[in-house]
């Protein structure tokens, strides 16, 4: 018995129709980023493994696919102390490692304020779930070069632009800022070492619950996290969330000013402060932020400030702030109509129509704009056109031995996909 032919555990093939519609939604996100100033570059999809694994990845080290070097022998096998020794590259796992070398080989030639798209598939060994493979695509924007919040103000605008292009009703955006937790953590006085645990557990809030949250920190050895969290309200609507950041000990920091002064440069979108979202992230220095929607328990995006991640391959410092649309999950909500292609146009020859006729009635439909599938005519007309219907076709002709080299003088009839 042959063994099952399928793609690898948390991979997938992408027929014709659902690749038509990824590519019309990419191609809008792509639209909205472009009329807001970003210019989109290419990055290859394997980097040195030096660099990946270098800690800026935080947890998502953990998860990237190495690549092993070639000309291993038997010995270099036996001798390696760990599998990264025996590695030279890695697939990505994210667009921002990649973007921050990007930026540190090719500086010279971009603007001293760089807007990036980036529109890819990564790579993660995930544990496969639904809206979670262990390939995906990620559309990125980035500004590297701008230090104040205008860069957050634009990146947020043109995150919640793309998905009102979209058609995502309901979305909001959750900020927080990464100095913020770290101001809080120690004035609690949570030492240092401790900090990347507590924000680690924080951060399993919505999965664990707050009872959870804090006898998983106590565990760690925090000092009565409950007092720690009391000035946290978990219900707290919109307007309510900023009032318990103006009202809290941390209302006069420079991470609460940033914060608040976002919310009022931004219009139109509905921004939350959530004192408990961290992202996982390791290298986040300043607000981080998150798309949610009320009919998901996951976010459809997130993002933040990496100020140091650049440095740490060109030895000076360089702000960098970016959002990223997880697009899996996002193609999901996304319904943008029938595909605006309304000549798609199938030809449909018998075996003895002459090809050069055949050939000419589809080079004449291109050169008039339209999509031409050539289709040897079948026995069973109802599977094929129930078949050129689903991928997208809206009309067909049939071409006899008789008929004309000229598309109008062609019988069209629609096809209807089926319901």
């Amino acid at each position: 018995m042959a063994s099952p032919v399928t793609p690898p555990r948390g991979m997938r093939d992408i027929l014709p129709a659902e690749k038509a519609t990824r590519e019309r939604v990419l191609a809008r996100i792509r639209s909205v980023y472009r009329a807001h100033g970003f210019d989109e570059i290419e990055t290859p999809v394997v980097e040195d493994a030096a660099r990946l694994f270098s800690g800026l990845g935080g947890d998502n080290e953990k998860l990237a696919y190495a690549v092993m070097k070639r000309g291993l022998t038997t010995d270099d096998l036996r001798e390696a102390m760990t599998p990264l020794e025996l590695a030279d590259l890695g697939l990505r796992f994210d667009l921002t490692v990649p973007l921050a070398r990007f930026y540190a080989s090719n500086r010279g030639q971009l603007p001293s304020v760089f807007r990036a798209i980036q529109v890819a598939p990564v790579w993660r060994a995930e544990r496969p779930q639904k809206g979670r493979y262990r390939q995906f695509v990620q559309c990125d924007i980035d500004i590297i070069g701008e230090p104040g919040i205008v860069a957050e103000v634009e990146l947020i605008t043109a995150t919640a632009a793309a998905l009102d292009a979209l058609g995502v009703p309901g979305c909001s955006i959750r900020l927080n800022d990464r100095r913020l937790l770290t101001e809080w953590l120690q004035s609690h006085g949570v030492a240092e070492a401790l900090r990347p645990a507590a924000l680690i557990t924080l951060d399993k809030l919505d999965k664990i619950g707050l009872e959870a949250v804090i006898a998983e920190l106590e565990s760690l050895g925090v000092a009565d996290p409950a007092a720690m969290l009391a000035w946290v309200d978990l219900d707290a609507g919109v307007d309510e969330s900023w009032a318990m950041l103006q009202n809290s000990a941390f209302a006069g920091s420079e991470a609460a000013r940033d914060l608040l002064a976002i919310r009022e440069a931004v219009g139109g979108v509905t921004l939350q402060f959530d004192p408990l979202l961290v992202r996982g992230m390791g290298y986040y220095t300043g607000p981080i932020f998150e798309v949610a929607h009320p009919d998901l328990g996951y976010s459809l995006g997130g993002g933040g400030r990496y100020d140091g991640m650049i440095g740490r391959f060109l030895g000076a410092d360089v702000p960098a702030t970016g959002f990223s649309l997880g697009f899996e999950r996002l193609i999901d909500l996304v319904d943008l109509g029938d595909d605006p292609d309304a000549n798609a146009s199938a030809l449909m020859y018998d075996a003895d129509a002459a090809l050069t006729t055949v050939m000419a009635l589809q080079s004449q439909l291109v050169s008039e704009g339209a999509r031409v599938r050539l289709v040897k005519r079948p026995k069973n007309m109802k599977a094929a056109l129930e078949q050129l219907a689903g991928e997208g076709f809206t009309r067909f002709a049939t071409v006899s031995a008789s008929s004309q080299a000229d598309a109008t003088t062609l019988d069209w009839r629609r096809l209807e996909p089926a319901s």
